[in-house]
């Protein structure tokens, strides 16, 4: 009797006014996107309230979709020193919340998403959105782009977690033994 295997991933591009989240089911090697949008802040209110509403979501979102693994990009540098502080609170926040939920955690670069995906670290935003589409199978590109970036960063760490088995089995002594 086959067994099936099932990963949930939730991708999850930071950001204080738009927070991208997709999440990306696999499925005996098929991925397909089960949930993808964006939480948004009020650039009204002030910071404390924003990262409180930002955290309260992601808290929410975490619980209802109850991914195995939550990947949050990495963000490595930014010329505006605002956006990158932003940036910050907000991927400190989501590793925060998908820590408390006890899910496994990843972080990858914009570089390492973009190989992964689009086979290129210098891909374009819309050749990353474009292959997400086609990944996912996917009508049209996923709006709006932060979301298409999050279910981006979930496929990439669907790829490399097969790499990473694939090497690992590649070592196994098992293995070794029984092609020997």
């Amino acid at each position: 009797m086959a067994t099936i295997e099932q990963v949930y991933v939730l991708g999850i591009d930071p950001g204080l006014t738009r927070c991208g989240y997709g999440c990306v089911v696999e499925e005996n090697g098929r991925q397909r996107a089960v949930a993808a949008g964006v939480l948004t802040t009020s650039l009204d209110m002030a910071l404390p309230e924003r990262l409180a509403v930002l955290r309260k979501e992601l808290v929410s979102l975490i619980g209802e979709l109850r991914p195995e693994v939550v990947v949050v990009e990495r963000v490595l540098f930014q010329t505006n020193a605002l956006t990158a502080m932003s940036v910050g609170q907000a991927s400190g926040l989501a590793l925060a919340s998908a820590a408390e939920a006890g899910a496994a955690i990843a972080e990858y670069s914009a570089n390492e998403v973009k190989l992964a995906v689009a086979g290129y670290g210098s891909a374009t935003k819309e050749q990353v959105q474009e292959m997400v589409a086609r990944l996912l199978q996917l009508k049209e590109i996923p709006r709006p782009p932060d979301a298409a970036d999050a279910l981006a960063l979930a496929i990439c760490y669907l790829a490399d977690a097969r790499g990473r088995n694939l090497s690992e089995a590649k070592t196994s002594p098992r293995l070794q033994s029984e092609t020997a």
